[in-house]
């Protein structure tokens, strides 16, 4: 069983940054990829970035040239930079690993960022 611990949601103003972290319980094995999610009041969960086991990134284009997607390998952890916050990335963010070759899901318990003035 893998629990995800996120940490670093808060409130921050408008051009702020905040930096979240994710850490896995134990070591994870055949990781897949590891992504953050976020879901604003009544709207869908979005995916926000995601980073493969062999590096490659991908960003929402709401996020590119602002957020940035990092693990650790060593550390079991994955984090996200963002940067140049907007009061639209306010949400509930999530994070995610896909396991296994049937990509098997854990998710965080989420961490709220709320972007305002």
């Amino acid at each position: 069983q893998v629990q995800l611990v996120e940490s670093g949601g808060g409130l921050v103003q408008p051009g702020g940054s905040l930096r979240l972290s994710c850490a896995a319980s134990r070591t994870i094995f055949s990781i897949n990829a590891m992504s953050w999610y976020r879901q604003a009041p009544g709207k869908e969960r979005e995916l926000v970035a995601t980073v493969t086991s062999g590096g490659t990134t991908n960003y929402a284009d709401s996020v590119k040239g602002r957020f940035t997607i990092s693990r650790d390998n060593a550390k079991n952890t994955v984090s996200l930079q963002m940067n140049s916050l907007k009061p639209e990335d306010t949400a509930v963010y999530y994070c995610n690993v896909v396991v296994g070759r049937n990509y098997y899901p854990y998710w965080g318990q989420g961490t709220q960022v709320t972007v305002s003035s």
